[in-house]
């Protein structure tokens, strides 16, 4: 009989979002006996807490974990996300939707902007946004859950949340700790590697306790205590084509009723992000360095807040890229340690996720066969890179010529990956992708037209029906959505009925 490999023995370093993150999928996934797992968080360190908007496919990590949702929506302080407005980016003056979810639905088997592109300009066709469900209860601040029944209108319903990340690390600890991890509370001193193998054996904690472990998890952040600082990976910078290296973050009192978006507002030399929580605002504000001074940016950020701060901005230095092998021996990186992307598009949470999925799907025994970790980091880069060029799209794309900044993106080589993209729908409207890409077509249509870009044609496809016979199944579209909008409640009446937080204890004056 074959000597058991099984790993017995897995040490997550670093807690916040991604670490516990970590631990709760892992210890769903794993039987309670199968290894132990050990999370250690120093008190010293603080969480980045720019990842408090998020996308659909944390619905799918709630339902994969048992998560109740309103329990989630509560003690996260959460509001819902139906989308991300840009303000100021293709020009200025000038605002559009990223939407969740798709645009009308596909007609005879052809996309359905395809057919919007080929009757666009008619009198009974409406802008694209009247076309989606998301957009029109945003713009009505009206929401409900998704329908699961087909052939309702409310099963094209795509939404995801703003939430308290500090909140958000703390839900994912005590689900984590009930299924058996150990919390353990103390500074790393020292990384031990085996002299043979190069792989990590333990690490040494500030008390002198050396934690062994067959299978470490990097959520250590940007220093990458063990990806970087012991295995010497190696990271690949970015910035020539995403030159923002810095960030501001506060909160402000919370100004009316929610948005049911993240507001994404361009300045001068980069952008600021508005996201409304059930009893506060988080803010911040992206910047390149080399274009404007941190004075300059803080006074843009606190002008352009909703209500009065609650805190002093907190700076946050970053390089935009990714390690070079997101698991390197038996360590696997996750969130800031794995790489960093602007939260532009509000994917650094998702990338955690995909990031620990990923793992279990190739989840190792102690042979550590090249071919998963080779496959893994394949998949990681081909996650990272599609998000990168995604986000320069937003940069690159666009009218806006009135500071130095938008000069030296709009001007900037993009990679070959996005060109063939922005070639492609410029000429006829495509959008192709895999079908297991982040983005899907609608998000690429969404910020393509809203950056702009007006396509020379259409798919020659659409024209196979008349063009008045389309027009009027259009019109049928629209009708549909202007009802299942109406059917929804507002958005505060939603969370008052069914998953309201109480308000946080007002602090002790100092």
């Amino acid at each position: 009989m074959s000597q058991d490999q099984r790993i017995r023995r897995i040490v997550i370093v670093g807690g916040g979002t991604a670490g516990w993150m970590a631990a709760a999928v892992i210890s769903r996934n794993l039987a309670a006996d199968y290894a132990q797992i050990d999370l250690v968080e120093s008190p010293e360190i603080g969480t980045v807490g720019v990842g408090e908007a998020t996308i659909p496919p944390l619905l799918t990590l709630n339902r994969l974990l048992g998560v109740d949702e309103n329990e989630f929506v509560r003690r996260t302080q959460a509001t819902y996300k139906l989308g991300i407005q840009f303000r100021n980016w293709g020009r200025l003056g000038h605002e559009y939707v990223h939407p969740f979810g798709a645009y009308g639905a596909d007609l005879d088997g052809i996309a359905f902007h395809q057919h919007w592109l080929r009757l666009r300009g008619l009198a009974d066709v409406d802008a694209i946004d009247a076309y989606s469900l998301p957009i029109m209860a945003m713009k009505a601040g009206r929401f409900t859950r998704t329908s699961d029944d087909p052939r309702h209108v409310h099963s094209r319903m795509a939404y995801a949340y703003h939430f308290d990340a500090g909140l958000y690390g703390g839900f994912l600890r005590e689900m984590a700790m009930a299924r058996g991890v150990n919390r353990i509370e103390a500074r790393i001193v020292d990384v031990a590697l085996n002299p043979d193998s190069g792989f990590v054996e333990a690490v040494v904690l500030d008390d002198g306790r050396r934690i062994e472990g067959d299978l470490f998890i990097d959520c250590s952040g940007f220093r990458g205590l063990l990806i970087e600082q012991a295995l010497k990976t190696g990271y690949e910078d970015w910035s020539r084509w995403l030159p923002m290296d810095r960030a501001l973050a506060v909160p402000c009192e919370a100004v009316g009723a929610p948005t049911l978006y993240t507001r994404s507002t361009a300045h001068d030399a980069g952008w600021q992000w508005r996201i409304q929580l059930q009893h506060r605002t988080g803010n911040g504000h992206v910047y390149a360095s080399a274009f404007t001074t941190e004075e300059a940016a803080r006074d843009t950020l606190l002008t352009h807040l909703d209500g009065k701060p609650l805190a002093d901005p907190r700076p946050l230095r970053f390089v935009t890229g990714r390690r070079k092998k997101a698991w390197n021996k038996n360590v696997v990186s996750l969130g800031l340690a794995s790489g960093f992307l602007e939260p532009l598009e509000s994917t650094s949470i998702h990338l955690i996720q995909s990031g620990v999925t990923t793992l279990m799907s190739l989840f190792p025994d102690r042979r550590f066969d090249q071919a998963d970790i080779d496959k893994y980091n394949s998949l990681m880069r081909e996650e990272y890179e599609h998000a990168r060029d995604f986000i320069i799209l937003h940069y690159h794309v666009g009218e806006r010529d009135d500071s130095e900044f938008w000069r030296h993106v709009r001007a900037t080589e993009i990679p070959d990956s996005l060109k063939e993209r922005i070639d492609l729908f410029r000429s006829r409207g495509r959008v192709m992708g895999r079908h297991e890409d982040l983005f899907a077509h609608t998000s690429w249509v969404a910020v393509m037209l809203g950056q702009g870009i007006t396509p020379e044609g259409h798919d020659p496809m659409a024209d196979q029906s008349p063009a008045a016979e389309m027009a009027a199944r259009l019109a049928q579209i629209r009708a549909v959505i202007r009802n299942g909008v109406s059917a929804m409640p507002p958005h505060q009446q939603f969370i008052d009925r069914h998953c309201r937080a109480d308000a946080p204890a007002a602090k002790e004056p100092a």
